[in-house]
């Protein structure tokens, strides 16, 4: 696909994010349309295959500077000595940590995530360490999160939310799960503002990530699905209505690096 066709115009991304874009059976994994069911098994799938090296290829990939976007989407979020927050589609634990030194030893980070095999690789981390008593595991699925109502001060999804097969419905739990005057923070990737910028980035995105994913990895399938979810996901003016109408309120967001990431801010 050439470059210059990898972004959808505004007509195509206003029909990826009206209330009902497809059929309820229906998903999209990257850009191929599939039942929803199976978007589910194939993420699976594809975690299982990267969890190994996924921290490793994040900081190559991202030359780490995505440590720099979550330690300021943390601190933005606001949190208190003693908060409860629950980190959806945790992985490997890097937001939790930041999380957990923030919330003090009073707090309670919960890492929420449905894939085993990431909540394994994250467990060295924290495991014998300071944080350990700070940092709950829980294997799960965002679109139903098995946690009370109303029972954390915060809540944060870090590159994850693209995922889940119902956005909307992951957010809607997060909504209801955080006490009212809780805080939301979901940083994900997007669309690079300046247009020269973004031509280079689509040329890393869609040739040499796939080639490294496929060297270091063993799968450039799994380092394709990544830059195509990025482009269906939704841009952040669109992201913030979707947050909106699921009931969050006080909505702002802020680009880092040109717009590589973002990340967005709410109020229950």
């Amino acid at each position: 696909m050439p470059l210059n066709k990898i972004w959808l115009d505004d007509q195509e991304r206003r029909r990826q994010v009206e209330p009902a874009p497809m059929p309820s059976d229906k998903a999209f994994f990257g850009f191929e349309r599939i039942h929803a069911r199976e978007k589910s098994e194939r993420v699976l799938q594809h975690f299982n295959s990267v969890a190994h090296v996924y921290d490793f290829m994040n900081s190559l990939l991202s030359f780490g500077i995505h440590h720099a976007w979550k330690r300021a989407s943390v601190r933005a979020l606001g949190l208190r000595p003693g908060d409860r927050v629950l980190d959806v589609c945790g992985g490997t634990g890097d937001l939790a940590i930041l999380a957990a030194r923030q919330v003090g030893a009073g707090g309670r980070v919960v890492v929420y995530d449905i894939n085993r095999a990431m909540i394994d690789a994250g467990l060295p981390k924290v495991r014998g360490g300071p944080l350990e008593n700070r940092i709950r595991h829980v294997q799960g699925d965002a679109e139903q999160i098995a946690l009370p109502d109303k029972s954390f001060e915060a809540a944060m999804v870090g590159f994850g939310i693209r995922n889940v097969t119902r956005m909307r419905q992951g957010f809607a739990e997060m909504h209801r799960v955080l006490k009212p005057g809780g805080r939301l923070m979901c940083l994900e990737f997007s669309r690079p503002v300046w247009p020269v910028f973004r031509w280079l980035y689509d040329a890393y995105s869609f040739y040499a990530m796939p080639f490294m994913g496929d060297l270091i990895a063993g799968s450039r399938k799994a380092y394709m699905h990544l830059p195509e979810s990025i482009r269906m996901f939704p841009l952040p003016d669109e992201l913030a209505e979707i947050l909106r109408g699921v009931g969050f309120s006080r909505v702002e967001y802020r680009r880092f690096t040109n717009g590589i990431a973002v990340a967005h801010l709410a109020v229950k």
